[in-house]
């Protein structure tokens, strides 16, 4: 049976919908690095563009902000400002890129052999520990470093109780679409609460227009933040895998062989590219999306271009754009404590499902050392460049995995990606479709 054409209205409205499945994710990310959510809106949806065309628009996936980048964007805009830090992206992007050239020439299981669930799962933990200052920062109504008061105490925790009692319970009790979107439900009833307490200031929504170019900031490029930045493309270099095994698993497809990871990582490292021409965060696929292509069973790619449209569309609304950067920082700090634990949580269900053994001294140390490291805030070097974070977690858990005396033989695949995927779309599903499967 054919699938629905393009201006199918159907199809419009899905991909309609499916904007607002990604759209609390995707705004949150860039408010939280200082960077311009109309910016995100526009690069997601030129950025999926491009990621359809690389991949011949055979994957019903979405493009958006990554939440890997969150820490790391943050330090750079701090030490060198957006410009720089946007051209040690574009950089980071190219690793990508090499990664799908490798992948190509060395099979898929490559970024296997590269990067274990032993050197993944503690680098995943690392991304979402490392944050939780900021979150519980944010929730008591202090700036992201906790350094200067933004809203008085008492007021900023009810807002963000509100919003986090609000995300988690769609998330556990929303039945169909609604469980999609604890995030979108969380901003919502949260700023709402806000508005009623006077905690929101129109002004800037009020002097902007209705219809207004993005605040487009082009690259610099700069050698201590491009090497600070390059490293962390480790990381969400795994978590595609692990998004394409999912869509795949949705469907029914082996999207790893046709059209090829090599394609998936390409379009993947070609849209952040382009992002950070423009000045917007890196893009990676958007596994709230793959939940809902689980959901309404469409599997049609015209779906994510019509997603895409939509979301180019509303970056220049100009009066949006200003509404989205008016969200007071409790309302976020309360989302964000769940949204950070929850990613805590799934590289600790990594090293689970992978079944690594924590007895075994060798993947015992490359834990331990790659968790130190980011919680504890280790840097090395001193002046202009740095090694700190995400970026020098990866590249000493990947450096301990390959030197380290060598683990029993590894299967050259997927296999174990694959395992941890299934059981993550396993809990994912409604109950009642679990019970009648």
């Amino acid at each position: 049976m054919s699938q629905p054409g393009f201006w199918n209205w159907k199809i419009v409205l899905i991909g309609a919908q499916m904007l607002f499945v990604a759209f609390g994710a995707m705004v949150l990310m860039p408010l939280l690095t200082g960077l311009d959510p109309s910016v995100a809106l526009f690069t997601a949806g030129l950025g999926t563009l491009l990621f359809q065309w690389i991949t011949r628009r055979s994957i019903p996936v979405f493009l958006a902000s990554s939440f890997v980048f969150v820490a790391p964007i943050s330090h750079g805009v701090e030490q060198w400002g957006v410009p720089a830090t946007m051209g040690a992206l574009f950089c980071t992007a190219i690793v990508y890129v090499i990664l799908g050239g490798l992948v190509k020439w060395r099979g898929p299981g490559f970024l296997h052999r590269l990067m274990p669930p032993v050197v993944t799962g503690p680098i995943i933990m690392v991304i979402g520990l490392s944050l939780a200052p900021t979150a519980v920062n944010f929730a008591m109504g202090l700036g992201g470093n906790g350094e200067v008061r933004l809203f008085p105490y008492g007021e900023a925790l009810f807002v963000s109780m509100v919003a986090m009692l609000t995300t988690l319970l769609v998330a556990t009790l929303g039945h169909g679409l609604l469980r999609l979107l604890p995030i979108l439900c969380g901003v919502l009833v949260g700023y709402l609460t806000a508005l009623a307490m006077g905690m929101v200031d129109f002004t800037s929504v009020n002097q902007s227009s209705w219809l207004e170019v993005p605040a487009f900031i082009a690259p610099t490029f700069y050698w201590p933040a491009i090497l600070f930045m390059v490293p962390v493309a480790l990381a969400p270099a795994i978590e595609h895998v692990g998004d394409v095994l999912a869509i795949s698993n949705v469907t029914g497809k082996d999207y790893i062989r046709k059209p090829g990871l090599h394609r998936t990582l390409t379009g993947d490292g070609v849209a952040s590219m382009v992002a950070a021409l423009f000045g917007g965060p890196p893009n990676t696929t958007y596994s709230e999306v793959t939940g809902a292509v689980m959901l309404t069973r469409v599997f049609n790619p015209v779906v994510m271009t019509w997603t895409a449209i939509f979301a180019i569309g509303l970056a220049f609304i100009g009066k949006f754009g200003q509404l989205l950067q008016s969200i007071p920082t409790p309302v976020m700090g309360g989302i964000l404590i769940l949204m950070f634990g929850s990613i805590a949580s799934v590289g600790m269900n990594t090293l689970i499902k992978a079944q690594v053994d924590l007895h075994a001294q060798r993947n015992l140390v490359i834990v331990a050392v790659t968790l130190i490291f980011g919680i504890g805030g280790m840097v090395l070097g001193n002046g202009d460049f740095t090694l700190q974070g995400i970026s020098l977690c990866g590249l000493v858990a990947v450096i301990l995995n390959q030197v380290l005396p060598a683990a029993p033989e590894q299967a050259d695949d997927l296999h174990e990606e694959a395992a941890f995927v299934d059981d993550l779309l396993e809990h994912a599903r409604e109950p009642s479709q679990r019970d009648r499967d």
